[in-house]
This record gives C-alpha cells, structure tokens and sequence, in this order.
C-alpha cells in the first residue's frame, strides 16, 4: 500500500458560490483570473517540496492557462522539479457536473478543449487522469472519459457526508467507472468521514482528517508512478489545495508521516 498525493490549483473564483454550481454560484464579484493568494500558494507549495522527495499530481483546471503567468508559475513546477511533478485535469472550468442535468454533449466538448489545452501547456507531464470539479461526478461521465482515452478517475469521495455528489449514487458510478475501463482512485476517509481537502481545515471534521493523514502509507516517489494506472496496486488516494500552501504565511503543509 502507497499514497498516491494530488493536489488541485482552484482559484478563489472557483469555489462553489462563485462558479459552477446550479444553486450555490451567487456572487456576482469580479475576482482575479490568478489571485494573490495563489501565488502565494505556489510559493509555499514549491517550498514544501523542496523539502522531501514526494511525487505529487496536480489537477489543473484548463480555464487557467489564459493567464499566462499562471501557465509560467505550473511550468516552473515541471521544470524544478521534473518527473515528480505531472498534470492531471479539474475540467475546463469549475462547473459541478451532477449538480446540474445530464450533459454528455457539453462534457465531451469541455474535457476535449481541457485536454488540448493541458497537453499543449504541460505536454510532457500530462497524463490522462480526471478529477471531476468539486467532487460531482456521474454514471454518464465514465463513458466519455474512456471516449477519450482517460486512465483513471479520482472523483470519489466514499463518505456519507457528500453521497449526493456521485450521481445517481456511488455504486453506479463505480460500476459506470469499471464497466467503461476507468480506474477509480476513491479518496482516504476515516470512520466513513472526509480527511481530504477543505476536510483538513473544517471544524468538526479537522482533527479526524489529520490523524488519518499521519498514519498514510508511504507517499509515491517518481519510480512508483506507473502504479496509479494498475489497480493490481492498491494505493490510498488524498488531496489537498495549492491554496492551502498560503495558510500560515506559506508555512502551512500537509501532514504525512515520513515527509
């Protein structure tokens, strides 16, 4: 058993009240195409793995890469720090797929534009490897992702807590996933809780989501990458945000064992 580290590069135009979701998206503020606090997130994320040997893929939403000092900041990444670092896709923007009705001529369109623009930015370290924007998937996506040509997908989040994000339910978007040749890479919970993402910073839920991360396995370094597409190797999934990495006056970092 490994650890296989993600992280997401959601912008604060991103999050739900702000974009993507059919009921939550109400603000109408204008908010930077590469805010401030992202930046800072970068810096404090280089930082970190400056500081260990992890292998970490980032899910870049596609809608980014118009700032051109955002593609810059992600190439630097690639460039620093090599093999450790690939680019998986957040879609095209932060639109919240099973919250709103079935759209297969939409997605298909969306994830092929994605694509081509991730692979152009980041052709070396692209790898077919889907994350669904803020963990709403649905049974009809698996077809389209395997359409084109997507490995693996990490959408999932098998707590109780957000079971209204798989859509029309979890079982079937597994069976959906499997029966259309995507691997499932389910996220880490602990006592059927979250422990990733905005799980590691809210009350209630933050102190479970930290102790399941400081018992995690052993982090996949570069030599280990071809397991995440082999589900012969079971791996336990976790993610956090480049935001996060601004927390703390960029001093924040996730709390592995061993890293």
């Amino acid at each position: 058993m490994r650890t296989w580290c993600t992280v997401d590069t959601d912008d604060l135009r991103h999050v739900p009240s702000h974009q993507g979701h059919p009921t939550r998206s109400k603000s109408k503020e204008t908010l930077p195409d590469f805010s401030q606090r992202l930046q800072e997130g970068f810096r404090g994320f280089k930082q970190w793995m400056d500081s260990n040997e992890v292998a970490v893929t980032v899910f870049v939403i596609a809608d980014q890469c118009a700032n051109s000092e955002f593609v810059s900041t992600v190439q630097d990444l690639v460039s620093t720090f090599g093999e450790r670092i690939t680019i998986g896709c957040h879609g095209l923007t932060h639109r919240s797929w099973s919250a709103w009705s079935k759209d297969t001529e939409r997605f298909s369109q969306d994830l092929e534009q994605a694509t081509t623009i991730l692979k152009k930015h980041f052709p070396d370290s692209f790898r077919p490897w889907f994350r669904a924007p803020a963990g709403y998937i649905s049974d009809w996506m698996a077809p389209i992702l395997s359409q084109q040509a997507y490995t693996v997908d990490t959408s999932v989040n098998p707590s109780w807590l957000v079971r209204k994000k798989s859509s029309p339910s979890r079982a079937m978007v597994l069976e959906s996933m499997a029966s259309n040749g995507v691997l499932e890479r389910q996220w880490k919970t602990r006592f059927s809780l979250p422990t990733c993402g905005p799980a590691q910073h809210i009350m209630g839920l933050r102190w479970n989501a930290r102790q399941a991360w400081k018992g995690l396995p052993k982090p996949l370094g570069i030599e280990d990458l071809h397991c995440i597409e082999h589900p012969e190797h079971e791996l336990t999934t976790i993610y956090w945000h480049i935001l996060d990495h601004a927390r703390k006056n960029q001093q924040w970092f996730p709390l592995i064992r061993g890293v």
